[in-house]
């Protein structure tokens, strides 16, 4: 036994000899002024063990909280989904709501097409369709939707198509001005989309007098276009020496393409 230990256990036994040869009176106010002495200690130690079971309760309600929020997070996450694809379905619905209706009011036996590919440097160009040579379809094919002319069919592959927006300048189209005798060519406009996509028709006479607002029409002259297919509305008129010019904003929204259709041939 180390030195330390003896002399500690020696002081032990004679303090408690000492004390077992006292009489019952000092051995009590020995036990009392021994338990005034710890007291505080015990006090301590009771506060500090219902301050651990409560900081341990607290830490377990916490780990519930954090498992709650947890499961609630991922149902907020499941809800989002669902009102995410909730809003795909009603946006689909609602394109074929106006695909039938456009079918049931035009005179035309129309072939309805999805757009399924844009390219950003040809944004207002060329647009690409899911309908293709399996399905019937031929170049040059006028291309309408709800608002309008669209453009028409330049390539055909098997299973899908290119279509020439009415925005390119190279969509050429003869047209009429609505309760006019001015007639004209209409094409699209190189680099002037700041304001969206405008039509320049030219070749109208020099003194035209069109208002703004007024509607312009197909007039079936050249053999692709049927007449009678809205394109646009005039917004200004720009005379010339030779003949006149009008910008004309387009019926249809170039912005959102979705459902597109397309007419038989001339």
């Amino acid at each position: 036994m180390r030195p330390l230990n003896l002399l500690a256990f020696l002081l032990f036994l004679s303090g408690a000899t000492w004390a077992l040869t006292r009489s019952e009176r000092t051995v009590r106010e020995i036990q009392s002024t021994y338990y005034a002495w710890l007291r505080p200690f015990l006090n301590a130690g009771s506060e500090l063990e219902i301050k651990a079971r409560s900081f341990l309760e607290e830490v377990e309600d916490s780990k519930k909280l954090e498992a709650e929020l947890a499961s609630m997070r991922t149902e907020y996450d499941r809800l989002r989904q669902i009102e995410a694809h909730s809003e795909e379905i009603n946006a689909e619905n609602a394109r074929l709501r106006r695909a039938l209706d456009f079918q049931e009011r035009t005179e035309f036996k129309a072939t309805a097409a999805r757009v399924i590919r844009r390219q950003p440097t040809n944004w207002w160009q060329t647009v690409e369709i899911d309908r293709g040579k399996e399905h019937g379809i031929s170049i040059h094919q006028p291309v309408v939707a709800d608002g309008g002319l669209v453009g028409k069919v330049d390539r055909v592959d098997k299973d899908f198509s290119s279509v020439i927006l009415l925005t390119d300048e190279a969509c050429q189209v003869s047209v009429q001005v609505e309760g006019t005798p001015e007639a004209g060519i209409l094409g699209g406009q190189r680099g002037q989309y700041e304001d969206g996509p405008k039509l320049r028709l030219r070749f109208l006479s020099v003194k035209a007098q069109i208002a703004p607002g007024t509607r312009v029409f197909t007039n079936g002259r050249g053999g692709i276009f049927p007449a009678n297919l809205l394109v646009g509305t005039i917004e200004s008129v720009i005379p010339g020496p030779l003949d006149s010019e009008a910008l004309v904003r387009p019926s249809v929204d170039f912005t959102d393409l979705g459902t597109v259709f397309l007419l038989p041939k001339q």
